[in-house]
């Protein structure tokens, strides 16, 4: 399983029981973006999207930037992400909730993306309780790996969604 994540608090869970908000911390992973960049991204309204940035920041997902300059003069606060949703683990309720929001905003970024430029493996496999453990260590540990490789500001960004099921 993941390294050194750490049980979510019930606050931390119930922000990220919500597509929008794990939307907005995929956004901001690699750049700041302020609340106006984030709504017209998502094609939100500016205060429901500050509600979430709120939401974020107050739980420790977001981190507000060195305010700037808008192009109207206004002061304008970008946000990045702090990582922190990738340290988590939620288990028991508070990972159905989690899961649901994941495919939920796996399914909207995935009606934005050309389809012709995405890569997509299903497997169904039948093998023992060990195996599958293992299967799922090995795969943690590769996402783990390329995780804390040093970012590269000249590469494309490459997204992953991974999901394990019973398949019956």
């Amino acid at each position: 399983m993941p390294q050194k994540r750490r049980p979510s608090t019930e606050a931390e869970a119930a922000a990220l029981a919500s597509g929008i908000r794990l939307r907005i911390i995929r956004l901001t992973s690699f750049e700041a973006m302020t609340n106006k960049e984030l709504a017209a991204r998502l094609g939100r309204d500016p205060a429901t999207t500050l509600h979430h940035v709120r939401r974020l920041v107050d739980t420790g997902f977001l981190v507000p930037q060195e305010p700037r300059r808008g192009a109207r003069g206004a002061k304008e606060i970008p946000y990045l992400s702090t990582g922190l949703s990738w340290q988590l683990d939620n288990d028991g309720e508070d990972a159905v909730s989690v899961n649901q929001a994941m495919l939920e905003a796996y399914l909207a970024e995935m009606a934005e993306t050309n389809l012709a430029e995405t890569e997509t493996a299903r497997l169904v496999v039948q093998v023992g309780a060990e195996d599958v453990e293992e299967f799922k260590r090995r795969l943690y540990g590769l996402l783990e790996e390329f995780k804390a490789r040093p970012r590269d500001p000249a590469s494309e960004r490459t997204a992953v969604y991974v999901s394990i099921y019973p398949s019956r």
